[in-house]
């Protein structure tokens, strides 16, 4: 993408509303527009990273064998009657009727729809476990939207659900989720730690969130800093296997790690105090069991084995997608702006010229351009008859991991100028040597 071409409204004044560095960032950047309280315009550039976030969840759900579908925003009441929450839910949920006076909410959430898509269809236990899982955008309607997407009223969200005739066939579900959220988030170069919780208004036995450590997280969080060194990594699991997917959960739960609403103040002094973090985090994601807290009331069962009509047990797991965005930024930024992990770059590298309009210099950066383009990548490149400091300032500011700057003097003696964005670092190269090593940085970051 040539940047006289594309759409990039940034600001150099920080709107005042914004109140952490997210939302700063995200306005400045020209990624969002407000359109009213809690609800946002996803400008390009947002709109990009969206997409590589809800990639990443995509390949990483279906790896772990969940199927994707899409269910529709607006639900009937009639189904949230049967299950018990439309008056328990509160005030959040939007409640609205049709020209029929039918009576429709817009969906907080969805496990009563998907219940019904499941007993409309499914009746033998030899079509269970199915896990169906969307990526759709949900509304709160939160008392105090604020923050940006950090607490929006609408909000892009993963929510997954699981079927299983068994408690155990479902608990592995829930381990299964774990796995997957674990390679998910460290794809996009987030550390997120699960985190015993509270089900609250989705209810259920068991549940953990998964939190990024910020110091502008909304939830205050205890935990033994030993959780801080585990990492998922590149290592293979066989989903179907109980045994690997359970000695994962083990792995990154059996220390303590808890939000303030489970917080054991007794179990938490049983740590070595020099291991005892106090802090504040970014709930990320959340996985819940709930057995048959639907499935009896909304009468989602099989005939088992032996004729017997019996409830299924369900879990349901979530993502949310637009509030990452957020996340990522306030985990990776500096006082220039945001540093975005090669996962889920808007675009892959930045090409600088530092004197548009010079026939050599013009020359050298289509031609990076080109090869770029060529080895599968996505550069953008600024081509804008601007000052070289204000196309630095913004190649900061929207935070791309590496940038190539190119200009008369270096390309006097063959060489352009690689720049990572996370350290400051330049090294001198060729052209072709620095287009070889993005490349190669990238395929590592598939």
């Amino acid at each position: 993408m040539r940047l006289s071409r594309y759409f990039l409204p940034v600001l150099k004044e920080t709107p005042a509303e914004a109140q952490i560095v997210s939302h700063r960032l995200m306005l400045r950047a020209g990624m969002i527009k407000q359109a009213s309280a809690g609800i946002y315009s996803w400008l390009p550039l947002g709109f990009r990273v969206l997409e590589r976030i809800q990639q990443i969840v995509h390949e990483e759900q279906e790896r772990a064998g969940h199927i994707p579908l899409l269910m529709p925003t607006l639900q009937s009441a009639d189904l949230w009657r049967e299950s018990g929450r439309y008056d328990a839910y509160g005030e959040e949920m939007l409640r609205i009727k049709d020209r029929g006076g039918r009576d429709l909410l817009f969906s907080p959430t969805a496990e009563e729809l998907i219940t019904d898509i499941f007993r409309s269809y499914v009746k033998s236990y030899k079509d269970v476990p199915l896990t169906l899982y969307q990526i759709q955008w949900k509304f709160r309607d939160e008392i105090r939207p604020r923050f940006g997407v950090m607490r929006g009223r609408e909000f892009l969200m993963k929510d997954g659900y699981n079927f299983d005739l068994t408690k155990e066939a479902a608990l592995h579900a829930y381990n299964r989720h774990l796995v997957s959220y674990l390679r998910t988030y460290e794809r996009m170069g987030l550390k997120a730690i699960p985190m015993r919780a509270d089900s609250g208004p989705i209810g259920g036995e068991d549940t953990h969130e998964f939190l990024v450590l910020a110091e502008t997280g909304e939830s205050e969080v205890f935990y033994d800093s030993e959780v801080t060194d585990l990492t998922f990594g590149d290592r293979a699991i066989d989903y179907d296997s109980v045994e690997q997917c359970q000695g994962v959960l083990e792995e990154f739960t059996s220390r303590y790690a808890r939000t303030d609403e489970t917080h054991d103040e007794a179990v938490f002094n049983q740590i070595p105090e020099e291991r005892r973090r106090v802090a504040r985090g970014i709930e990320v994601g959340q996985i819940f069991y709930f057995g048959t807290k639907y499935s009896e009331p909304l009468g989602a069962t099989v005939q088992d084995a032996e004729g017997n009509k019996v409830p299924v047990h369900m879990g349901s797991h979530g993502i949310g997608v637009s509030r990452l965005l957020g996340a990522l930024i306030e985990a990776n930024h500096d006082d220039k702006g945001i540093i975005w992990p090669e996962g889920v770059t808007p675009f892959h590298c930045g090409i600088v010229n530092l004197k548009q309009g010079d026939a050599a210099a013009d020359a050298a950066c289509e031609n990076l351009y080109d090869q770029l383009k060529t080895a599968g990548l996505e550069p953008l490149y600024d081509d804008r008859d601007e000052r070289a400091g204000a196309k630095f300032a913004t190649m900061d500011l929207i935070g791309l991991p590496w940038r190539i700057t190119v200009g008369p003097r270096g390309l006097k003696n063959g060489v352009v100028e690689l720049t990572s964005r996370r350290t400051g670092e330049s090294v001198e190269l060729a052209p072709e040597a620095a287009v070889h090593q993005v490349t190669e940085i990238y395929r590592k970051h598939p």
